[in-house]
C-alpha cells in the first residue's frame, strides 16, 4: 500500500468516525429524551394512583358519612327517651347501647360539637333563638339539637340558643 492509499483510508476512516460519533450523539439524544418522556410518564401514572386512592377514599369517607346522618337519627332517640326511663330498670341495657353505637361511630370519625359556654361559629351552630342574658352576646347558652362533626367535617350543625344582652335590643329598636 503506498501513502496516497493510506492518507485515503486514514480519511475514510475519520470521516467514518466522525459520522458513527454524530450517530452516536443522535441515539444517545433520542434515548434521553425518551427516557424523559418515560419518567413523566411514570409521573403522571404515580399522581393518577395517588388521586384514585385520595378518590376511593372519599367515595367511601362519603358512604359513611350518609350511613352516619342515617344512624344520628337512632342517636336522638336515645336521647329522647333516656329522660322518660328514670324508673325503668331497662335504662341501663339502654344507656349502654348507645354507648356502644357511639363508640362504633366514634371509631368512624364521629364526634358531637361541643358548643355551650362557646361562641357562636355559623360553621358549627344553627340559631334558634336569641335569649336575653347577662352573658357574653352571641355565647352560646343552651343546645336544643345536638351537632356531630365526621373527622373535621359539621355533618350537622348544634341547634342553639345564644345570649344577648339587653342593651343591645334597645339600641337597636332605638338606632
Amino acid at each position: 500500500m503506498d501513502t496516497d492509499d493510506v492518507q485515503l483510508k486514514k480519511q475514510q476512516l475519520t470521516e467514518e468516525i466522525e459520522r458513527l460519533k454524530t450517530e452516536l450523539d443522535e441515539k444517545t439524544l433520542l434515548a434521553e429524551e425518551r427516557l424523559n418522556r418515560l419518567k413523566y410518564l411514570q409521573a403522571d401514572f404515580d399522581n393518577y394512583r395517588k388521586w384514585s386512592e385520595k378518590e376511593k377514599g372519599a367515595v367511601i369517607a362519603l358512604a359513611n358519612e350518609d350511613l352516619i346522618k342515617d344512624l344520628l337519627v337512632i342517636l336522638d332517640d336515645f336521647e329522647r327517651a333516656l329522660p322518660s326511663l328514670e324508673q325503668e330498670k331497662n335504662k341501663e341495657g339502654i344507656l349502654m347501647i348507645q354507648k356502644k353505637l357511639l363508640k362504633i361511630l366514634a371509631g368512624y370519625g364521629l364526634h358531637p360539637i361541643d358548643c355551650v359556654g362557646k361562641k357562636f361559629d355559623p360553621n358549627f351552630h344553627d340559631v334558634l333563638c336569641k335569649e336575653q342574658c347577662d352573658k357574653d352576646p352571641d355565647t352560646v347558652i343552651n343546645e336544643i339539637g345536638k351537632g356531630y362533626q365526621l373527622k373535621s367535617k359539621v355533618i350537622r350543625p348544634s341547634k342553639v340558643v345564644i345570649a344577648e344582652n339587653v342593651g343591645e335590643q334597645e339600641g337597636e329598636n332605638h338606632g
